[in-house]
């Protein structure tokens, strides 16, 4: 468990809903919105309702990745891309999260993710692209 409770946490504020996502997914234990500045359409964050730093601190786990990798079929599915990347970085917030970012043939992506092409993405595309998952569940 990080020493930080949560009480500062961007994630966790977005689990306690005081701070508006494009969420597409959550059950008791995890939730999954869209990535603000996502590499690809579709790109998600899969986050433990839980306040942990790391994804390694997550318990049990093993429903973690049971979960992405629910999610990323969901994903694919919902954007018909070529596969789906799980990527595990960026300390910039301190809550484990999980990437799951659609590849797509002739993305800016040829190599795998690049944290540094990000894309903006309307409002409207970001509902769009949210609402396309949900459905896929």
């Amino acid at each position: 468990m990080s020493k930080n409770n949560g009480q500062n946490c961007v994630f966790c504020k977005i689990i306690k809903k005081e701070i508006p996502c494009y969420k597409v997914y959550e059950d008791r234990e995890f939730m999954a919105f869209l990535d603000i500045n996502p590499l690809n359409p579709g790109h998600t964050l899969l986050i433990p309702k839980k306040h942990v730093a790391f994804v390694d601190d997550y318990e049990p786990y093993c429903r973690y990745w049971e979960t992405a990798r629910k999610l990323a079929k969901i994903i694919k599915k919902a954007t018909g891309c070529i596969l789906v990347s799980y990527v595990v970085y960026g300390l910039g917030v301190p809550h484990a999260h999980i990437h799951l970012i659609p590849k797509f043939k002739n993305d800016a992506h040829p190599a795998g993710p690049n944290p540094e092409k990000t894309m903006t993405l309307s409002e409207h595309e970001m509902r769009e692209a949210a609402e396309k998952i949900r459905k896929s569940l």
